[in-house]
């Protein structure tokens, strides 16, 4: 069991650490595929913005091809800023 939380996510006040310590070791963004993330923390006044990948799972092979829109974001998001990045369906 992590000190954070449960295996496979942070829970409560694990996520507040994981935020601080980013923000402490220069971190200018978090990337996660915790949707709740959003709901669970108040993000007013932090200094890492976080990204949130919209995926069925957290495999590998379905974050890469998701990759180039996270780098977009990247280039826009402000600290404390959440911007969602769903994955594309294919045409």
């Amino acid at each position: 069991r992590s000190p954070y939380g449960s295996v496979g996510g942070f829970e409560g006040p694990g996520k507040r650490r994981l935020l601080r310590a980013a923000a402490a070791a220069g971190y200018d963004v978090l990337l996660t595929v915790d949707k709740g993330i959003i709901y669970q923390q108040n993000l007013a006044g932090q200094r890492v913005a976080i990204i949130v990948m919209r995926v069925g799972t957290n495999r590998i092979q379905e974050l890469l091809p998701m990759a180039d829109a996270v780098l977009r974001a990247m280039e826009t998001i402000k600290p404390g800023e959440v911007v969602t990045v769903a994955a594309q369906l294919p045409a």
